[in-house]
């Protein structure tokens, strides 16, 4: 798939590691202040490229391609180490570049590789963004603010929830519009408030299809299940990484971590990936009757993602940490690029605090 040309300012670079090559996109001056930008699934560092170029004076602004995303060298995902692999992998990143402690942005699920970096490499971590962030309990399967799983097996999160529908027309670049289950609509639908759309939409589409399909990549692979939806995560691949079968230690280490960066969550109002109704979620799915067999609220509850990072957050400040929340009215799941502005006022504002 041919690359999409840069934006003026921003340069693209092939930086090998002890761990893969990363593409990785850049601007501003070498010596200034790193900000690294991670994006999240169906999408790449192409996304990011309006966001870096507003950044203030004084900043640097780097986004990798994750492994199995964009055109950094395709490896498979080790989902039984959660995030890590993507935290690894910026770490070496960090160091290829010779980078001072950073300012990490993560969004949608680099909101969770952004903390895993925060606790797996904490000197290297001066604050973290997160927009639309997953819940620090994953993805799927979980009930209640504490993450309760709903099921001893984790069923109904991981590799086997995702339609295989999206997936074949990922595999086969699809760019049509005809059909509700395109990725283009996917995107148009549910990463930003319609009508809204993305001045760059073919090259954030081109970007989006550039995700390694496959058992170890994206979705990944599962396993069967006695309960329901009758599937439960398998070991390998991007959606299983962010299940909550390889995270019951993940809320704890976030607690307990010391020195605790400073986080600004931002969020979209609108948001149906993330959110306690997300339509991402079989709890949701099934209660809405689009799953059938769906064992009922006391079960199987629409996982509430956000107020699952809220309290997260708050037990985070009472720990003795910082947070602090915002939200942009009338965006859905990326207010940095549905209002930019108003996100950058947010965003910059805290960058100079930290």
């Amino acid at each position: 798939m041919e690359k999409p040309a840069t934006l003026p300012g921003v340069r693209a670079e092939m930086i090998r590691t002890a761990r893969l090559t990363q593409h990785v996109l850049r601007c501003g001056p070498q010596d200034g202040v790193p900000v690294v930008f991670i994006h999240g699934n169906f999408s790449a560092a192409l996304y990011w490229e309006e966001t870096m170029l507003a950044l203030p004076a004084g900043f640097q602004g780097i986004a990798p391609d994750l492994r199995g995303y964009g055109w950094t060298e395709d490896k498979p995902v080790d989902a039984t180490r959660n995030y890590r692999d993507w935290s690894d992998d910026l770490a070496e990143l960090f160091e290829a570049l010779r980078l001072p402690p950073a300012h990490l942005v993560g969004w949608s699920l680099g909101g969770g590789v952004a903390l895993a970096c925060a606790m797996d490499h904490a000197p290297r971590v001066r604050s973290v963004t997160l927009i639309n962030p997953v819940s620090p309990y994953g993805f799927g399967g979980t009930k209640d603010l504490e993450g309760t799983p709903c099921y001893d097996d984790f069923a109904g999160s991981g590799g086997g929830v995702v339609s295989p529908e999206f997936i074949r027309r990922i595999k086969e670049g699809d760019r049509g519009a005809d059909d509700p289950n395109s990725p283009r609509n996917i995107i148009n639908a549910f990463y930003y408030k319609p009508p809204f759309r993305a001045v760059r939409e073919e090259d954030f589409l081109t970007g989006s299809l550039a995700e390694r399909i496959g058992a170890d990549r994206y979705p990944g692979d599962f396993v069967p299940s006695a309960n329901w939806p009758n599937v439960a995560p398998g070991n390998w691949g991007v959606i299983n990484a962010g299940a909550p079968k390889y995270l019951t230690r993940f809320v704890p280490e976030l607690l307990a971590l010391q020195p605790k960066p400073p986080i600004l969550w931002i969020r979209g109002s609108h948001d149906m990936i993330v959110s306690d109704n997300s339509m991402f979620d079989l709890g949701t799915l099934g209660k809405l009757g689009f799953v059938p067999g769906w064992p009922g609220e006391a079960v199987f509850p629409p996982q509430p993602m956000v107020s699952q990072t809220r309290a997260v957050l708050e037990r985070y400040a009472a720990a003795g940490g910082r947070f602090e929340e915002h939200v942009l009215l009338d965006t859905a799941h990326s207010p940095h690029i549905e209002k930019p502005a108003e996100f950058n006022a947010i965003f910059h504002a805290f960058l100079h605090k930290e």
